[in-house]
Formats: C-alpha cells, structure tokens, sequence
C-alpha cells in the first residue's frame, strides 16, 4: 500500500451513512447516464498525487474516528467552471472497514503513512462492525474500541 490521505466526511454521521450515499450517488449517475463512478472533489491537487495511486487509500473521519477507507484508483484534474483548478479523487466504492482512530478536526485533506494508518478490521472482526453505530462511538470515546 502507498501513500493515503485522511479527510473529514462533513455531513455523515455512520459508516452506514456514507454507504448508503455511495450507492444512492451511483444509482444517480447511472440513471443520468453518467460515468458511474464515486469520487470526491477537492481544491487542492495532492503533490504527491503518484504514490496516493500506487495503492493508496482515502481513510474517512466520521464523529472524530477514522473508521473505514477507500482505495484511491485515480487523480484527475480539472478546471471547474469558474475557472478554478480542482482535481477529483476517484474511488473504489467498496468501503473497508479500519480500526477507529481518534482525530481531532482539520481542515482539507492530509497525508497519512501507511505506519500510521489503521489497520483494515478482518473478518473475525465481524462482531464489532454489528454493534450499532451509537455504541461503537461511546466504546471508542472510551478508549475501548
């Protein structure tokens, strides 16, 4: 795994959220007849845009935790209408699952090693991704998860 970037998910309060946003979007563009693909628009373009695609990974920070990631397929530049420079981050749309990590709020994106980054919860993990998301959250301000 590469580099990855860690990024607030503004407006998602679940993991549950976020998925269920992912597919509503996708089902959006399909029906649009629109690439259907996720990605996520950001102002600033990563300098180190080469190795975020050498298997690198977006790690999204929902209620102060990261939870889950996704892997990073491409950066793609563009110019908005406006005419101001802004790149999309296309994702796998298949979230996986992390460890929680508390994180403070930021602003944008940042980079994140992969020394630093969570590990990816297994399969035998299943029980704790089961547990309501509310409970998740108390267990993880407690230091438990």
């Amino acid at each position: 795994m590469g580099l990855n970037l860690v990024k607030l998910c503004v407006g998602v309060d679940s993991v549950e959220n976020l998925e269920s946003w992912i597919r509503f979007r996708l089902k959006e563009k399909e029906q649009a007849g629109e690439e259907v693909i996720q990605f996520h628009t950001t102002r600033m373009m990563p300098k180190r845009a080469d190795e975020l695609i050498d298997g690198g990974s977006l790690y999204w920070v929902i209620k102060g935790n990261i939870q889950v990631r996704q892997e990073i397929n491409e950066i793609r530049p563009f110019t908005d209408p406006s005419g101001i420079s802004r790149c999309r981050i296309v994702l796998e749309p298949t979230l996986v699952y992390t460890e929680w990590q508390p994180r403070r709020a930021f602003q944008g994106w940042r980079y994140l090693t992969r020394e630093d980054a969570p590990r990816d919860l297994k399969s035998t993990d299943e029980a704790l991704t089961a547990l309501p998301p509310k409970l998740r959250q108390e267990l993880a301000e407690l230091g438990l998860l």
